[in-house]
């Protein structure tokens, strides 16, 4: 039995490496869900908006940001998108959304706001490397969602 430490892998060589995106663009992120209304209910809990335009019974727009979108849709509306099956999310994890937040109390904050709302958390406490603090809950569907605050002054290239 080989009892020898697996070797380290090497970082990928970056050919264009940055702090900014070499070209601007808007995210937008699909995202299955059993039922729209209880979604945006948990969302708006825990203080986010919905563009009006694009939310109908089957999807939901959800602001994230500046340049970034969540597009909830029921799975009827989901599976016109993809040829793959959705996954249980609740045994399955395809992707965890990490979210930026102000400060190590905006993080504590969302996660309180979380779980009152419906969501569920998905971790056993926070985790805290001191330049960065995090904590992530399941939504009422399962999409885990990761909390994070940085300190900006460990950021390289900072602002």
């Amino acid at each position: 039995m080989d009892t020898a430490p697996a070797p380290v892998a090497a970082a990928p060589t970056l050919t264009n490496p940055g702090v900014r995106a070499a070209t601007p663009r808007k995210l937008f992120v699909n995202l299955p869900v059993a039922d729209v209304q209880r979604t945006v209910t948990f969302f708006e809990g825990l203080g986010f908006t919905f563009n009006a335009q694009f939310t109908g019974p089957d999807t939901a727009a959800m602001h994230i940001g500046e340049d970034a979108y969540a597009m909830f849709m029921t799975h009827a509306r989901f599976v016109g998108f993809s040829n793959r099956p959705i996954p249980d999310l609740h045994t399955h994890t395809g992707a965890i959304f990490a979210l930026g937040v102000e400060s190590r109390a905006a993080v504590d904050a969302m996660l309180g706001r979380a779980v009152a709302t419906g969501g569920t958390p998905a971790q056993d406490g926070a985790q805290d490397h001191g330049f960065m603090y995090g904590n992530s809950f399941h939504d009422p569907d399962g999409h885990p969602w990761e909390v994070f605050w940085m300190d900006p002054a460990h950021v390289r290239g900072g602002e």
